[in-house]
């Protein structure tokens, strides 16, 4: 099993996660109708050109979720019970298809569950930054992860 058991983390444990992934329009164009999100900045490319980026941008929440997978092969494979939420999100920098995407992350607290014996929540601060090492996310992650088997 790859993901790590909760208390196999340490608060300030850092992750540079291996695999990156170009982002293409076609991504862009599936995820927003899966979404049934038709906002034109995704999929309009004649109205994205009159906007201030001249193209359009991929859907943020595409973005959100592929840090986030990015991040699971080293952090959560196979030991997470569920996501609890993500908080404090925000995209400092727009991503347009060509952008090759990498991710970071960061342990930022730890407990166990005062509910659920042998599980305990941890807090993830994940990064998503471009080929030019701007960050373009950034969200506090809470997963409720298994504890290692007795």
């Amino acid at each position: 099993m790859a993901g790590r058991y909760f208390d196999g983390f340490a608060v300030g444990d850092v992750f540079i996660h291996e695999i990156r992934r170009t982002v293409i329009e076609a991504d862009n164009m599936l995820f927003s109708s899966l979404t049934y999100n038709p906002a034109p900045l995704h999929i309009d490319h004649a109205y994205a050109a009159t906007t201030e980026f001249g193209r359009p941008l991929m859907n943020s929440l595409f973005t959100l979720g592929l840090v986030i997978g990015l991040s699971v092969q080293d952090t959560t494979l196979g030991t997470t019970v569920a996501n609890l939420g993500m908080t404090e999100t925000s995209f400092p920098k727009p991503v347009f298809a060509g952008d090759t995407i990498r991710a970071e992350t960061r342990v930022t607290a730890l407990r166990p569950s005062a509910s659920r014996p042998g599980q305990g929540i941890v807090t993830f601060e994940h990064l998503g930054l471009n080929q030019r090492d701007e960050v373009v996310l950034r969200t506090l992650r809470q997963a409720l992860m298994m504890a290692r088997p007795a």
